[in-house]
């Protein structure tokens, strides 16, 4: 369709002003809320800031004002660090919220151009094709053979044709043709906004992994109040003292409590996905980025996916003479009229690369202008599988009703003898197996009277055939291969010839290439037989949207995670059945983009891969961080509960003051320097982890134990033998404390990885941990050596020969995982070929 004839038509930008200012913007209400004080408020009930405050009034009401004054900088430095960790994740989320908003195509200031939704005013001109999403209300100025979906509307999944005056609604979808459309109400004011049904307001559910980070820190919510109440109680019985008591109840409360948790997996989720939108995939919510390690199986588009954007014309079969010829070429006057009426059944300004491909060999091979054949009747693509018709006036003034479609189709209304028939099928099988896409060409005559209320009922006459290329992008064998070593299968799944899709896949090496199933195949099956069927095939050829939904739903009840790649409206349903629905953003339709949770920006599948290597290194590093926190939060739990409870002569050496340290030091080491770590050698050379799999499952958790159990016995050693010795409690609080942070250092750089160690890790870079790890250092010898930090932490001096004990205790406590990583080499070793990505 072209521009807008009339000079009047579409909006200029003073009338985009006045409008908007009477009207209002392209948006519906957002839930009320001001962002600042909802972080303010969100910092402020955090378990952690509480429990600081309550420290706070305690050391001031009992005249300890120094400490006072320290956990009151401390809990700025929380606050601080919840408020900075938000803003980043709110600041990626925002950019990517950026990206993947919607645009519309507007008539304004006498020019085409994409116009974000939100910012489409009233009397704006707004063209919509086949796959759009309608952006406001408004009514139909010209049509062309467009059809909208109204279902959400509605309820109603049948198309509703649309011509000139028609109402259409925001919300709805573009399933066929295209049209102009004069905007008559947006935002609130269109009916979608009316009746409340917008899908942004729909809060999306937790996800597996969100639901058990919230039940774990809620269980250790709970255990870190039952431990206060036995250290307030045990103390309160010994000493008499309630301040003090509970004082030393809440330090033992802030070391259970893992807060470190939820910021880390909100982090690492935003900002995956702003990591992910660097690397050409936009997600639609940053959620899906813990998905994408676990996907199995993914099934994929042929054209612009395996195969090449653009199309050609390269071969056409006479019917006629029985005669095939090549494109470009010298082409038979019944061979051009093969390609001529190819050309009247596109339409005529196409949007679909194999019809824009028809156009460029009908106008190279018959000069003159394409669209001298006007338009004056329509039938859409329809039947399974599917064809299409147009009627034409010619500038000679005859009528010509051309059709084309698939082979199968045109033969059947065709009617043409057995024995013609079957030479048409062994030379469509013939083209499609040099991975040539087929389609039948057909003509009738005008009928005396009125046309036919279905396309099938002209008396139609087989012309010929058109064979397409389009070959398979250099890098999808790479890509397919690289699948394949990381565990997950390719399955092909197309709506071209069986023969032409099995072609490509052997091609870019599919395993499977020989194995195939047909739409009609998968449509006749019952869902037991599907579901083994659906597992050792490879090929899906002559697919339709039924079918494509129920091989995705079988796969997902065969117990694989299931992603999808699509770009049509016929490929919504199963993008929104898959796990994770993928869309192509160049040549996707804005309905597949909606369906889908995952945007390739350039059409590219090898994009794919590095979401995928994405996925899992955010996945690995989230576990790492976990697993770190965990054993952290070990010693430093037994180091203050054990001495009071076994009765040790030096007891509540550690408070609120000390543990603050700590949890200023593991915050940004778990959610800054571990999302900063590059990925393992091995993550593309394992197996998808289960969609089921957890990183506080009884494995990772007895891990994280024992490594923390290993920590806690160095610390207590070193409490235990310096208490033995008789040394003052200054001088084994510095000890055991300088202990406990030196041990936080190494098990730092042992948690990099579960399976290579420290050895290799170390020449892996990550600016911010070694800026992490110094600091702490840092902060540990200030609080040694410099007078006044020795006075609040209640420290002594002790020598250079003492801190080694504590470093030698740190690094067998928190090190003894490393010689478990030597006597058991990981995946490197198994797969030297795989690299820190």
């Amino acid at each position: 369709m072209q521009p807008l004839p009339l000079a009047t038509k579409g909006l200029h930008s003073e009338a985009v002003v006045r409008s908007r200012a009477a009207n209002g913007r392209n948006v519906f209400a957002a839930a009320n809320s001001s962002g600042g004080l909802m972080l303010v408020k969100e910092v402020v009930t955090e378990p952690m800031f509480l429990l600081l405050l309550v420290a706070c009034a305690l050391y001031f009401s009992m005249g300890q004002v120094a400490e006072g004054v320290t956990l009151v900088v401390a809990l700025l430095l929380v606050a601080g660090i919840s408020v900075y960790q938000s803003l980043r994740s709110d600041r990626a989320l925002r950019a990517l919220r950026e990206l993947t908003q919607p645009r519309a195509q507007v008539w304004r200031n006498g020019v085409l151009a994409p116009v974000p939704i939100e910012e489409l005013v009233v009397g704006d001109a707004v063209l919509v094709e086949e796959g759009g999403r309608i952006p406001a209300d408004g009514t139909v100025d010209a049509a062309n053979d467009f059809a909208v979906d109204e279902a959400i509307l509605t309820g109603e999944a049948v198309p509703v044709t649309k011509m000139a005056n028609s109402l259409i609604y925001a919300g709805t979808s573009a399933v066929s043709g295209s049209a102009w459309l004069t905007l008559t109400a947006v935002g609130e004011g269109t009916e979608l906004g009316r009746i409340g049904h917008s899908l942004e307001a729909i809060t999306p559910e937790k996800t597996p992994l969100q639901r058990q980070v919230a039940q774990f820190v809620g269980r250790m919510a709970w255990v870190g109040a039952g431990a206060f109440a036995l250290v307030w109680g045990v103390n309160y019985a010994r000493s008499g003292d309630w301040a003090t008591a509970l004082l030393f109840g809440l330090t033992l409360a802030m070391s259970v409590l893992p807060e470190e948790i939820p910021v880390a997996f909100s982090s690492f989720m935003a900002l995956g996905a702003a990591r992910l939108s660097r690397a050409g995939v936009l997600t639609k919510q940053p959620q899906t980025v813990e998905s994408l390690g676990s996907a199995t199986v993914i099934c994929v588009d042929k054209t612009g996916t395996i195969t090449q954007q653009g199309m050609r014309v390269r071969q056409l079969y006479d019917g006629a003479t029985d005669e095939l010829s090549t494109v470009p070429g010298a082409l038979a006057d019944t061979a051009t009229t093969v390609l001529a009426y190819a050309r009247w059944a596109s339409e005529t300004t196409p949007f679909d690369p194999m019809e824009k491909a028809i156009v460029e060999a009908f106008a190279a091979s018959e000069p003159g202008p394409a669209d001298d054949a006007v338009l004056i009747h329509e039938y859409p693509l329809a039947g399974t599988p599917p064809m299409m018709t147009h009627v034409r006036r010619l500038p000679n003034g005859t009528v010509a009703v051309a059709a084309k479609g698939a082979v199968e189709h045109i033969l059947a209304v065709c009617r043409l003898s057995t024995k013609q028939a079957a030479r048409v099928r062994a030379v469509a099988l013939q083209l499609s197996g040099q991975g040539l896409r087929v389609l039948g060409v057909a003509r009738a005559d005008a009928p005396s009277g009125g046309y036919p209320a279905e396309q099938d009922d002209f008396n139609w006459s087989f012309l010929g055939l058109v064979a397409l290329e389009n070959p398979a992008k250099e890098n999808a064998a790479a890509v397919i291969k690289t699948f394949g070593d990381a565990g997950i299968q390719v399955k092909m799944i197309t709506g071209d010839f069986p023969e032409t899709a099995q072609a490509i896949a052997r091609q870019v090496g599919l395993a499977g290439a020989d194995t195939l199933l047909t739409g009609a195949d998968v449509l006749a099956m019952d869902e037991t037989r599907l579901r083994q069927r659906v597992a050792g095939t490879a090929v899906f050829a002559r697919m339709f949207p039924e079918a494509k939904l129920r091989v995705v739903n079988a796969l997902k009840h065969n117990g694989e995670v299931v992603a999808m790649t699509g770009d049509g409206v016929n490929d919504g349903p199963a993008l929104k059945a898959a796990h994770i629905g993928v869309a192509m953003g160049r040549r996707g339709t804005e309905v597949a983009r909606q369906a889908a949770s995952l945007v390739l920006v350039n059409d590219d599948l090898s994009s794919m891969v590095t979401a995928i290597a994405q996925g899992r290194r955010i996945y690995q590093n989230l576990k790492k961080a976990i697993s770190y926190i965990v054993s952290i939060h070990i010693p430093i739990i037994l180091t203050v509960a054990v001495p009071l409870l076994a009765g040790w002569p030096l007891a509540n050496l550690l408070g609120p003051v000390h543990v603050i340290f700590l949890e200023l030091v593991m915050g940004p080491t778990c959610s800054i320097a571990f999302e900063n770590e590059p990925a393992e050698a091995s993550q593309m050379c394992e197996r998808p982890r289960p969609l089921t799999a957890t990183f506080l499952g009884r494995r990772e958790l007895g891990r994280s134990v024992a490594q923390g159990l290993g920590i806690a016995l160095a610390v207590l050693g070193v409490y235990y033998i310096a208490m033995q010795q008789g040394r003052p409690a200054a001088e084994v609080r510095t000890l055991v404390f300088a202990t406990l942070v030196l041990s936080n250092i190494v098990l730092t750089l042992v948690s990099r990885s579960f399976s290579q160690s420290f050895v290799r890790t170390i020449a892996v870079p990550n600016r911010l941990l070694w800026l992490m790890l110094g600091l702490t250092l840092g902060l540990l010898l200030g609080s040694l050596w410099v007078p006044a930090a020795q006075r609040l932490f209640d420290f002594a001096p002790v020598g250079a020969a003492d801190l080694g004990w504590c470093a030698l205790a740190a690094l067998i406590g928190a090190g003894w995982r490393e010689a478990y990583k030597l006597l058991k080499p990981g995946l490197a070793h198994q797969f030297p070929n795989c690299g820190f990505a």
